[in-house]
C-alpha cells in the first residue's frame, strides 16, 4: 500500500518532448486502457472513449494536423509546420481520451464530463504504476473541429485530453504545490 500512496504523491507531468521509448507493450496497453475504463460513471453510460495512437499512425495523424495548420496559416514556416505534423509523434503512444457527454434525462451532462476526466486522469496514474511517464494535454488541435473530425471525433463529442506516455528521458524534479492550509476549508469551522 505505501507504495501505491507514494506513486500517487509524486506524479507529476513530464513533457512529450522528453518522453522516449520503448512504449507499452500491447499487453501494458490492455491494462493501461482497462484501468482508464474503470472510473465513476453514474448511470453506467460510459460517456467517453479512447483513440489511441501509436507508431506510424501517429504521424498519419499529425499529416492532417499539419495540413490544417497550413491552411490556417498560410505564412507558416516549414520548420512550424513540421512542428505540427510530430504533435502526436513526440511520445511514443498517445491515447485521446474523447467525451460522448449529451443530454440525458437522469444523469447530468456535468457528471458525463467529470468521468471523462476521471479516465484521462486514471490513465495518467496507470501509465505511471507501469513505469512510465505521461502528460495530458489539451492543444490548438483539441478544439479544431476540422481536425477532430479527421482524427475521427463524432460531432457531438469532445476531446478530453490527448494523453502522452512514455518513459522520462531525464530524472522528473516537481514544481511547487499549494499548500493544504490555501486550498482546503472545513465546514463548520470556525
Amino acid at each position: 500500500m505505501p507504495e501505491a500512496i507514494d506513486l500517487l504523491k509524486s506524479r507529476r507531468s513530464v513533457k512529450p518532448i522528453e518522453l522516449g521509448g520503448p512504449g507499452p507493450t500491447a499487453a501494458e496497453l490492455s491494462t493501461l486502457l482497462t484501468i482508464a475504463s474503470r472510473v465513476p460513471d453514474h448511470g453506467k453510460l460510459t460517456p467517453w472513449r479512447f483513440i489511441v495512437f501509436e507508431g506510424d499512425a501517429r504521424l498519419k495523424a499529425g499529416d492532417s494536423i499539419a495540413a490544417i495548420f497550413r491552411g490556417k496559416r498560410p505564412d507558416a514556416t516549414a520548420d512550424q509546420i513540421e512542428h505540427e505534423r510530430r504533435r502526436l509523434a513526440r511520445a511514443p503512444l498517445v491515447i485521446a481520451v474523447v467525451s460522448r457527454a449529451g443530454p440525458h434525462v437522469k444523469i447530468p451532462e456535468w457528471e458525463q464530463v467529470l468521468s471523462a476526466g476521471a479516465a484521462a486522469t486514471s490513465l495518467v496514474f496507470a501509465a505511471y504504476a507501469l513505469g512510465f511517464a505521461a502528460s495530458w494535454l489539451t492543444e490548438w488541435y483539441a478544439y479544431d473541429r476540422r481536425v477532430l473530425d479527421a482524427l475521427g471525433v463524432r460531432p457531438e463529442e469532445k476531446v478530453a485530453g490527448f494523453v502522452h506516455i512514455g518513459r522520462p528521458a531525464k530524472p522528473t524534479e516537481d514544481r511547487p504545490r499549494p499548500p493544504l492550509e490555501e486550498i482546503v476549508t472545513r465546514f463548520g469551522a470556525h
